[in-house]
């Protein structure tokens, strides 16, 4: 019997530690550099939920290249989701401090904090859920995708593979032309700072509704473009007459 128990902690031990250091090596990520990723893991999740729900969605997504996006919306996204981003090794670490005092004060695994290279191997590998063991995973990946990649095409492919509706809508182009009817690259300041408020909850949130986490979050989104001269100041007030119309 001691002998079993002792088997059934190594293994306990050694399948966690394995798979975590499989990480290492497995899946390869510096093909990506050249290679767009087909389909993601998180599309792949998505595929299944609708498969086992019995609804008839699929996956809508346009590649496009980072030259075809507006330059409002790359700056609307880096503002909202990681405004570190081209200073950073893949980590924000006072965020990672925010969210872990949060999530103390809140007895919670809740708050993310995670970087845009964080959500990219999120997205690209490994299941939504919160827990500590997938987040190791996702550090090595993080670790491993900023050292293949340069920070121009891990934004590029974040951008297209982002989940961006509650049906089946993934990347920046087809998010565009869902809920604009037009490409990417002609994507307004005010387009961009709504598209990038929804981000963190693309499922129940919409750039075009009136929901005030939406308005609030595309309005402090869009005074950050307008203070930083992203967008000219006068243009700001057809953003306020927008939301009111």
């Amino acid at each position: 019997m001691k002998s079993l128990m002792k088997w059934f902690f190594f293994l306990l031990l050694f399948v966690p530690a394995f798979l975590i250091g499989s990480q290492f090596l497995y899946p390869n990520v510096s093909h990506l550099e050249k290679v767009n990723p087909p389909k993601t893991a998180m599309m792949e999740i998505r595929e299944r939920e609708w498969r086992s729900e019995g609804k008839r969605y699929a996956v809508r997504q346009k590649w496009v290249s980072l030259d075809a996006i507006s330059p409002y919306l790359v700056k609307a996204v880096l503002i909202g989701e990681d405004d570190k981003f081209w200073d950073h090794s893949g980590f924000d670490f006072d965020a990672l401090q925010e969210a872990v005092q949060e999530d103390l004060r809140r007895k919670k695994f809740k708050r993310g904090g995670s970087t845009i290279t964080q959500q990219l191997a999120k997205n690209l590998f490994l299941a939504p859920s919160k827990n500590l063991f997938r987040k190791m995973r996702e550090a090595i990946l993080t670790w491993r995708l900023e050292r293949s990649l340069s920070k121009a095409r891990i934004l590029e492919i974040y951008l297209n593979v982002a989940e961006w509706g509650d049906r089946g809508i993934f990347g920046i182009e087809a998010a565009a032309e869902r809920y604009y009817s037009k490409p990417a690259s002609d994507l307004t300041a005010e387009e961009s700072a709504r598209l990038a408020a929804v981000l963190p909850k693309p499922r129940k949130y919409s750039p075009i509704g009136k929901s005030l986490f939406v308005e609030n979050r595309s309005r402090h989104i869009y005074d950050i473009m307008v203070k930083r001269g992203i967008v000219a100041p006068e243009e700001s007030d057809f953003f306020l007459f927008d939301f009111f119309k």
